[in-house]
């Protein structure tokens, strides 16, 4: 069983960074893929990024292009999403969720696994 567990929401200004960490239990394979997403209250979970649970292929929704990097250390079981540049339009819950493909997944219900989440609000 995996389990997930993000942390490093806050409430940043505008223009300002946050780092969200996912850790990950249970087996967790390369044959996997990670992914975040996010939920804005009364909207849809969106997609945010993905990568293969190797690292060696990304995506990214058009909206944090430039902004947010994922990266994973997979010694630690862990996963992060870098944003800068943060956006009141980016306020939302975060989650991570792993899925079972070794290619990056944009769509939710390609993963079976999530987390939490964790709350960020940027601030105008």
């Amino acid at each position: 069983q995996v389990q997930l567990v993000e942390s490093g929401g806050g409430l940043v200004q505008a223009g300002g960074s946050l780092r969200l960490s996912c850790a990950a239990s249970g087996p967790i394979f390369s044959s996997h893929a990670l992914g975040w997403f996010r939920q804005a209250p009364g909207k849809d979970r969106e997609f945010v990024a993905t990568s293969t649970w190797t690292g060696t292929r990304t995506d990214y929704a058009d909206s944090v292009k430039g902004r947010f990097t994922i990266s994973l250390d997979n010694a630690k079981k862990t996963a992060y999403l870098q944003m800068n540049s943060l956006k009141p339009e980016d306020t939302a819950v975060y989650y991570c969720a792993v899925g079972w493909a070794p290619r990056p997944l944009t769509d939710l219900r390609q993963y079976g696994y999530w987390g939490q989440g964790t709350q960020v609000t940027v601030s105008s």
